[in-house]
């Protein structure tokens, strides 16, 4: 299991921006997709945006046009651009990194901790 660490959470207007940062442990970190999921009190876990090996990207519906996820390799960590932040965005954002083989080895998905944001004026 890899572990993850994210950062980048806090409280912003309506309309602001944040961005959310996750650092995976280990040197197998771009050979696996990554994404970002959130989820809210009372509510299902949603995923919010995918980035593969090869930079292909999914959005939630809601959050198309909104946010952006990327990847650099060389600083090892995967970013979440969240523009024109909207009070239903609030929730606790999560890191995850899918499981899969790397060279004969199975690694189990993971899951960060955990960052919070909200939006409220």
């Amino acid at each position: 299991q890899v572990q993850l660490v994210e950062s980048g959470g806090g409280l912003v207007q309506p309309g602001g921006s944040l961005r959310l940062s996750c650092a995976p442990s280990g040197s197998i970190f771009s050979r696996f997709a990554m994404g970002w999921y959130r989820q809210a009190p009372g509510n299902q876990r949603e995923l919010v945006a995918r980035i593969s090996v090869g930079g292909n990207t999914n959005y939630a519906d809601s959050v198309k046009g909104r946010f952006t996820i990327s990847r650099d390799n060389g600083k090892n960590t995967v970013y979440l651009q969240m523009n024109s932040l909207k009070p239903e965005d609030t929730a606790v954002y999560y890191c995850h990194v899918e499981s899969g083989y790397y060279y004969g080895t199975y690694y189990l998905e993971s899951w960060g901790q955990g960052t919070q944001v909200t939006v409220s004026s």
